[in-house]
């Protein structure tokens, strides 16, 4: 799930978001994923552990089609189902270990080094695109998801005010029909 209202480094959100994702079945467990891409104060992930994978599908096709309501607000969420890299217990690279040396310019890997620091510099540039395009979609789903709950609340006091100033009543006397 990724939440735009879930500041990061706070733990008490955990009961909060285990009790909205309740509503869809028995969760297991919840962790916070921290976000290495910005150093920024966004949004944060949380993985969320169902008890079974029907469950995770409900969530799944349930907050990509409607808002998802936590304490009665619509929330800006997206669920997917999980993957490996997503968890940051997972076991390290079997014969991988990480070296670090400062390399003179006629170093014959000063070259190596100079293209690899390019290139982060190239990653980092991508990866700020990429969370400035996840903003704006999640901005877009909460639009989206709000302006449902605006035409379904207006639906309801449309049928409210036809309950209450006698419509129903005179169009059930108009077709004969029984109105209690």
């Amino acid at each position: 799930m990724r939440g735009r209202d879930i500041p990061p480094g706070v733990p008490e959100f955990i009961p909060l978001v285990r009790f909205a994702f309740n509503q869809f079945g028995n969760v297991k467990s919840v962790h916070f994923i921290p976000n290495y891409i910005e150093p920024r104060n966004i949004p944060q992930c949380a993985l969320v552990e169902m008890k079974d994978l029907m469950q995770v599908e409900a969530v799944v096709s349930m907050t990509s089609n409607h808002y998802f309501m936590v304490f009665g607000m619509p929330r800006s969420v997206r669920a997917r189902l999980a993957e490996v890299n997503m968890f940051n217990d997972r076991p390290k690279m079997p014969r991988k270990t990480i070296q670090c040396q400062w390399l003179d310019e006629n170093d014959p890997d000063f070259k190596v080094a100079q293209k690899i620091k390019d290139l982060t510099r190239l990653n980092a540039a991508q990866s700020a695109f990429l969370l400035k395009q996840q903003l704006q979609e999640e901005e877009r789903l909460a639009k989206h998801q709000q302006d449902i709950l605006n035409t379904n609340y207006k639906k309801h006091e449309v049928i409210d005010n036809i309950m209450v100033d006698g419509t129903t009543r005179r169009l059930a006397n108009r077709y004969n029909l029984r109105y209690d």
